[in-house]
């Protein structure tokens, strides 16, 4: 089985031999082109994680809601995560220490 290149030529196609190729009923059949390629959005800048090996300030009702329910909260540093670990194997998060001995609240 040998294989054709097609060129394409106003509404009918042309093969390698020459030869002009009509679709059923005389109708010159549609080119097919690939689509383009479409770039992945860049993700963005992370900062270095030094935020995931301290224990951070948060409210209680938010520990125990996302300990239920596995959504994200917001430590007083502004740090959102998922709380899954043992904090009291941690050190405390300098900011949210700084932050609360500066008279700091969560809302």
């Amino acid at each position: 089985m040998t294989s054709r290149a097609t060129v394409t030529l106003g509404r009918a196609q042309t093969t390698a031999d020459g030869w002009a190729r009509t679709g059923a009923r005389g109708r010159a059949q549609a080119v097919v082109t690939p689509p383009e390629t479409v770039e992945a959005p860049a993700r963005p800048e992370l900062d270095d994680g030094d935020h995931d090996r301290f224990a951070h300030y948060c409210k209680k009702a938010d520990i125990v809601r996302a300990h239920v329910t596995g959504e994200a909260i917001v430590a007083l540093c502004g740090k959102r995560w998922v709380p899954t670990r043992d904090p009291s194997r941690y050190p405390v998060c300098p900011s949210c220490r700084e932050l609360k001995d500066a008279g700091y609240t969560l809302r």
